[in-house]
């Protein structure tokens, strides 16, 4: 489990995922009952009505209400990384080819929140807390790990390794998987990469697939059926990895996301 203050997150692993939807109140009823979310809602509207999805009282998740958007325009999850510099992180995502797409900009007494896109078109978020920041990982309903899916997969890697200094190896033969597994100093940041190749369609653009541990006893099988009762999809069905069993979701407003039971692998 990752439960740290600032200084326990290293500066390029996950530190925050936050959802954008334009039903706050039907993603959270679906959230709540595909992991148990529990919520936190901010009353102020000038914030979207941010709300925290809490797990045993953890801080896992934001959501709140995505503003300016076309009616018929998906929800979206956004992973965020931890940086300890948000300013100069634009300006080295700006000078290794990167676009900015929004901030740097403080939000008081939270922290400097960057939005970024790789030279290969996918869109990050980065994140520099100020003072005591909670976040959650490595527990059933809470996020696993995030997972950046590329159609130039050297030119990402090259990319985030001269923003956060990751090591980056192939996950399998990169003659038949192009799959990168990253770290730093020689442990996990819970990242890695896969190439978009041919099984993706031509329209879907370079994102970041966020994954959700999923309990043993309940199983991705079972949690896809359970999704598909609260509302959602199932955009890939269940099947079996090396890193466990896994199912691609989509939520009712459109938000995509995945789940991994680890403890069931080939």
């Amino acid at each position: 489990m990752v439960h740290a203050d600032p200084a326990g997150f290293a500066p390029g692993t996950p530190c925050w995922v936050e959802l954008a939807s334009p039903d706050p109140r039907a993603s959270r009823e679906f959230y709540a009952g595909l992991f148990g979310w529990r919520y936190a809602i901010n009353p102020d509207p000038t914030t979207g009505n941010y709300t925290f999805a809490l797990l045993h009282d953890r801080p896992v998740a934001g959501l709140y209400t995505c503003q300016g958007r076309a009616p018929n325009e998906l929800a979206t999850w956004m992973l965020y990384l931890a940086t300890v510099d948000a300013g100069r992180t634009a300006q080295q995502v700006s000078l290794l080819g990167g676009q900015l797409v929004h901030g740097p900009v403080e939000l008081p007494g939270r922290g400097h929140m960057l939005i970024a896109a790789d030279p290969t078109g996918a869109v990050v978020g980065f994140w520099q807390p100020t003072g005591a920041w909670r976040f959650t990982m490595a527990l059933p309903g809470a996020v696993s790990r995030g997972e950046l899916h590329s159609r130039d997969g050297s030119m990402a890697d090259t990319f985030f390794a001269a923003l956060f200094g990751y090591t980056q190896e192939p996950w399998d033969d990169p003659r038949t998987t192009d799959y990168t597994l990253w770290s730093l100093g020689g442990r996990t940041t819970r990242l890695g990469r896969l190439g978009m190749g041919p099984e993706f369609p031509r329209e879907m653009p370079p994102h970041w697939m966020v994954y959700f541990d999923v309990d043993p006893e309940v199983g991705v099988d079972r949690l896809a059926e359970r999704a598909l009762r609260h509302g959602g999809h199932v955009a890939l069905a269940p099947f079996t990895t090396r890193e466990g069993r896994v199912a691609v979701l989509t939520d009712p407003s459109g938000a995509t996301f995945a789940v991994r039971d680890s403890a069931s692998r080939t």
